[in-house]
C-alpha cells in the first residue's frame, strides 16, 4: 500500500499526539498493538500516515522541524514517543485571522501563543505549498471558535485538491453548501469536531442511550469539563464557543430519546485549571425516573489525557479519507463523520454510526 500523505494546520497538542503515535504503532505487530480501533484499516496501518506539510503561527514552531516544533510551548501534552525522528517537514507560518483570541496574548508565554515574526502568507502562496508537498489531505487542528480561519483553509483545500478532515467545531461538514463544493471536486469531507476515543461526550451519550434503552426517563444532565492546555484557555474567550456549545449539546440531545428543554441540559467546557495541562476532568450527572415515576441519579467523574484521546480517532479518520479518495468518492462521509464527529451533518446511535463506518470500509 502506499503512504497517506496529510497535512496539519496548527501543531499543538493534538498534532504532537498524532505524529507521536504514528512513530509509536510504527513497528507494532498486528496482535501486539492496544489503543487502536483499528490496527488495519483498508489495508492502511498507522504507520503508514506520513505528515508532509504544517503550518503554524507561534514562533517557536514556526520555522523549526516538525519534529521538534511538536513538543515545543505551550505544547503539554504527553510523551509517550519521545524519539521521534527528523521529518524534514519545517513548520510554515500560516493566517492568523480569528484563530487567536485577542485574551491569549494576556497570558505568560509558556501557557499562550508567542506570534511569529513572519509575514503572513496569502492563499495562493499556502496552495502552491500544500501542492508542492504532495498532500493528500489537510486537517484542521485549529482552537475552537477560528470560523475565519476554518473557511479560509478549507477553501485552501478546495484550491489545492485535497481532502479536508474538520477536527474542531466550526461547521463546514455539516453545512450543505460546503459539503455540495467538496463534492462537485470528488473530495472527501469528513466533520465536523473530532469525538475522543472514550473521552466526555462519546461517555455521555452511551449513558443517554442506556437510559432511553431501559426506559428511564431522563429530566436533566449536566457535562462539566475542566482542563489546563491551550484549547481551555482559549475557550476563556465565552464568545468562541457557542459552536463548541451547540456540537457537544446535540451529540446528547440525538441519542436521549427525547429532546430536553435548554434549561434542563448543560454540556460543555467549564473552565480553565492551569495546573492540569492536557489532562481533562469531566463531570457527568444525568437524573432521570425509574419504573413508577421513582427518582433516580448516576453521576461520573472520568480523568482523561485530552490529546491523545483525540490522535486514537484521527488515524482512522485519515485512513477512511484516504479510501475515499483512491474510490473517487466526493462530499461528506456519512458513515465515518457520524462515528468519528461530535456534530455530523447526521446524527446516528453510536452503534448505528459504527455499523455505517465498518460497512464504508467493506466499501
Amino acid at each position: 500500500m502506499s503512504e497517506i500523505r496529510v497535512a496539519i494546520v496548527g501543531v499543538g497538542n493534538c498534532a504532537s499526539s498524532l505524529v507521536q503515535g504514528v512513530h509509536y504503532y510504527a513497528d507494532a505487530k498486528p496482535d501486539e498493538p492496544s489503543g487502536l480501533m483499528h490496527w488495519q484499516l483498508g489495508g492502511y496501518v498507522p504507520g503508514d500516515i506520513r505528515v508532509v506539510a504544517a503550518f503554524d503561527v507561534d514562533r517557536r514552531k514556526v520555522g523549526t522541524d516538525l519534529s521538534e516544533a511538536i513538543f515545543a510551548e505551550p505544547n503539554c501534552t504527553a510523551v509517550f514517543h519521545a524519539d521521534v525522528p527528523q521529518s524534514g517537514v519545517v513548520v510554515r507560518m500560516g493566517r492568523i485571522l480569528d484563530g487567536v483570541s485577542e485574551h491569549m496574548r494576556e497570558h505568560p508565554p509558556h501557557r499562550s501563543f508567542v506570534i511569529a515574526e513572519e509575514a503572513e502568507p496569502d492563499r495562493a502562496a499556502i496552495v502552491q505549498a500544500l501542492r508542492e508537498s504532495g498532500a493528500e489531505l489537510l486537517l484542521n487542528y485549529l482552537p475552537v471558535g477560528s470560523e475565519q480561519a476554518t473557511r479560509f483553509y478549507a477553501e485552501c483545500a478546495l484550491d489545492a485538491g485535497l481532502g479536508f478532515i474538520n477536527n474542531i467545531p466550526v461547521f463546514i461538514a455539516s453545512d450543505p453548501e460546503w459539503v455540495r463544493r467538496f463534492e462537485e471536486r470528488g473530495l472527501p469531507l469528513i466533520g465536523d469536531d473530532i469525538k475522543a476515543q472514550l473521552g466526555a461526550t462519546i461517555t455521555h451519550r452511551a449513558l443517554a442511550e442506556l437510559f432511553h434503552r431501559r426506559g428511564v426517563r431522563l429530566e436533566r444532565t449536566y457535562q462539566l469539563n475542566t482542563g489546563g492546555n491551550t484549547d481551555f484557555l482559549n475557550m476563556l474567550n465565552r464568545a468562541r464557543l457557542q459552536s463548541k456549545k451547540q456540537s457537544k449539546t446535540e451529540a446528547v440531545q440525538s441519542v436521549a430519546g427525547r429532546r430536553l428543554d435548554a434549561d434542563d441540559i448543560h454540556v460543555g467546557p467549564s473552565d480553565y485549571v492551569p495546573w492540569q495541562n492536557d489532562n481533562k476532568v469531566c463531570f457527568i450527572r444525568l437524573e432521570g425516573k425509574l419504573f413508577g415515576d421513582v427518582p433516580m441519579h448516576l453521576e461520573l467523574r472520568l480523568s482523561v489525557e485530552d490529546s491523545p484521546n483525540s490522535a486514537g480517532v484521527a488515524v482512522d479518520a485519515i485512513r477512511c479519507a484516504k479510501l475515499a479518495l483512491e474510490r473517487g468518492q466526493g462530499g461528506v462521509l456519512v458513515g465515518p463523520s457520524a462515528f468519528f464527529c461530535k456534530h455530523p451533518p447526521e446524527q446516528f446511535t453510536d452503534e448505528q454510526a459504527f455499523q455505517l463506518t465498518e460497512g464504508f470500509i467493506r466499501d
